[in-house]
């Protein structure tokens, strides 16, 4: 694992840390393809019953790093550019297709990407303070990574249209109360939380994974599969990035 990712594994929970707090813990290719590989491990270790995805430094993530965006946006068609939009993509919804049950435990704030990744996992703890936001029409971008499925299957159409479209923002506690997040805690509990609530599935690993895959078949699946709707998003977003290296 680099430096800006970790992987911790003890009494059946595994914790994913994103470690650059530096810059919120926004996604690099790099940390995007460690996470990646992290999944790969989880699912690989029969012993680990449930997950949790975390940020150090008092911020969940910020999104897709501004660098990566930008250089998406001088080129988006060029193959390293697209392979690397394409592992971002693929590290939220990699975490979304593990085995065992998810937890994000949310300080500070989701933004953009950032959001796509707490709403990837089954479950969220977020502080009462913290921020969730949609983020991307303020900054000019059109939203990727199966954002406003990953919204709607969270919040309905109400609460992502709100996001989304006119750019607003929920609290923890309002997260909580339009069902995008299962409780709202001081920002010192959240850990400890997402633990409790970890210590469930990860005490039978065996019957979390089957449960969590039952789960998922039955009420999880949105109207189009997650491939889908990365497909959909794709040129638009590639679009409006290219747009904006052009307006810079």
């Amino acid at each position: 694992m680099p430096e800006s990712l970790s992987l911790d594994r003890a009494d059946g929970i595994a914790v994913i840390t994103m470690r650059a707090p530096d810059r919120r813990n926004a996604l690099t290719v790099e940390m995007a393809t460690a996470m990646i590989e992290a999944c790969e491990t989880i699912d690989a270790d029969p012993a680990i019953g449930a997950v949790i995805v975390t940020g150090e430094g008092g911020y969940f993530c910020a999104g897709g790093d501004r660098g990566v965006l930008a250089r998406a946006g001088e080129d988006p068609a060029a193959p390293d550019t697209y392979a690397g939009m394409s592992t971002i993509y693929n590290a939220f919804a990699r975490v979304g297709r593990l085995e065992p049950p998810t937890v994000a435990a949310i300080r500070g704030g989701a933004l953009g990407a950032g959001l796509n990744l707490a709403l990837a996992s089954d479950i969220r703890v977020v502080a009462d303070d913290a921020v969730l936001l949609s983020g991307f029409l303020p900054i000019g971008l059109h939203p990727g990574g199966g954002h406003s499925l990953l919204l709607a299957r969270a919040g309905g159409r109400e609460t992502a249209n709100a996001l989304e479209l006119f750019g607003e923002r929920l609290t923890g506690i309002e997260a909580v109360e339009r069902g995008l997040a299962w409780k709202a805690v001081p920002s010192d509990q959240v850990d400890g939380c997402a633990r409790e609530l970890a210590a469930v599935p990860a005490a039978d690993p065996e019957l979390a994974r089957r449960t969590a895959a039952s789960m998922r078949r039955i009420a999880g699946p949105p109207l189009i599969p997650w491939e889908a709707a990365l497909d959909l998003e794709r040129s638009s977003q590639m679009w409006s990035m290219r747009r904006k290296s052009l307006s810079d």
